[in-house]
């Protein structure tokens, strides 16, 4: 299907969204909240570009945010806005309670400290950190040992036992404990030790739980686990349900599409020298991983060592296996690029960023977004 693009009017490089996909999957959520009840929010830190926003709005019921810039990106959008961030400012926060319906603190210290400046119509939730590790990498880990993110069960416990206000005083629970997990068993196992740690009684008082994100699906099949665990909540709790994915929704929808700038060969093996640049995608050196190809490696393939044009050492895609040596202007496509991916990408070098094109999945392009040097300027200059 990627091939595809190859043949496609755009210039590169270029990411390329499938609005096909992100619909599917969304219309999948959606299904899956109407039949449990569980209201579906887009984890916008994923990709907050404001088309994406309008694409998803009819299909979701709110969005989460991480800071005041992006509240202030959603807010005009209209839908209920949820934010949860260890970096919450006080001359901030006042603005962040007109702007967003729930806010989940992620200490018990910034709920003390900031909590009475902001305003009576925000619902006062708490992020917890149940301390359940199912990550072998602790880049990705919220739970991890020491992590700033959330109040641990057991911290939370022992604060409800000393201060019988604070019971009275938070509405809601959030917790976000997972990276790209492919079933919701986690979840379930987080669920139980909530309940065996803060107790029925204190769970029926709340007004609403955020089961966070960090899972994987594709259809409303895939969500069957989750709508069970929310109808359940809801009906022994009678607490509002949410969940708030962002790569689910955008990952596999997303693809970047580059040209071969130069070719040459090195120590008997082909480098290839791309218009594009892991600056583009800098998951590739924050986490060392190797960009999916969107094309099939065939073991009996060329190998070729892909490479981005910047002149950091560590600008290297990777070694791939290619159907033929590869010559200047030939396409390639990495896949799987569609969250976290533009939301980091920079200008190292003065690279230009991707343009940004919406595809319908046929023969279908639509040009959203190209930048050029007056945002670079605009960047760099007073």
């Amino acid at each position: 299907m990627l091939k595809m693009l190859y043949q496609l009017p755009v210039e590169t490089p270029a990411f390329i969204y499938e609005e096909s996909r992100i619909l599917a999957v969304a219309q999948a959520m959606a299904q899956a909240g109407r039949q449990s009840g569980c209201r579906m929010l887009y984890s916008i830190k994923a990709l907050p570009f404001r088309p994406v926003l309008e694409l998803l709005a009819p299909w979701v019921d709110g969005f989460s945010v991480s800071s005041l810039f992006e509240a202030r990106l959603a807010a005009p959008i209209g839908h209920p806005l949820h934010i949860t961030t260890p970096g919450l400012r006080l001359q901030e926060v006042a603005e962040i309670g007109t702007l967003c319906d729930f806010v989940a603190f992620n200490s018990l210290q910034q709920l003390a400290r900031l909590q009475p400046t902001l305003g009576e119509r925000t619902s006062i939730g708490l992020r917890v950190n149940p301390g359940l590790s199912f990550l072998d990498d602790c880049r990705y880990d919220p739970c991890r040992v020491d992590s700033k993110l959330g109040v641990p069960l057991q911290e939370l416990v022992h604060a409800l036992q000393q201060d019988c206000s604070l019971g009275e005083l938070i509405k809601g629970l959030h917790f976000h404990t997972l990276f790209a997990a492919q079933s919701f068993e986690p979840m379930r196992r987080i669920l139980i030790l909530i309940e065996e740690m803060l107790g029925k009684t204190f769970l029926s008082r709340l007004q609403w739980i955020n089961l966070g994100g960090g899972y994987l699906f594709e259809s409303q099949g895939d969500l069957t686990s989750l709508s069970n665990l929310a109808l359940d909540l809801r009906q022994r709790f009678g607490v509002d349900v949410y969940f708030e994915p962002g790569k689910a929704l955008l990952g596999r929808a997303g693809c970047l599409v580059t040209a071969v700038i130069d070719c040459f060969r090195r120590n008997g093996k082909q480098v290839a020298v791309l218009d594009t640049s892991i600056n583009h995608h800098p998951e590739i050196f924050e986490y060392q991983r190797r960009p999916e190809p969107g094309w099939t490696e065939l073991e009996q393939g060329v190998a070729v060592i892909l490479a981005g044009c910047t002149c950091l050492a560590g600008d290297v895609f990777g070694e791939y296996r290619v159907d033929r040596p590869l010559a200047v202007g030939d396409r390639l496509a990495f896949a799987n690029v569609g969250a976290y991916s533009l939301i980091k990408a920079n200008r190292f070098n003065g690279v230009n960023l991707p343009s940004v094109y919406f595809w319908d999945g046929a023969v279908g392009i639509k040009l959203i977004k190209r930048y050029n040097y007056e945002d670079y300027q605009t960047h760099w200059t007073l």
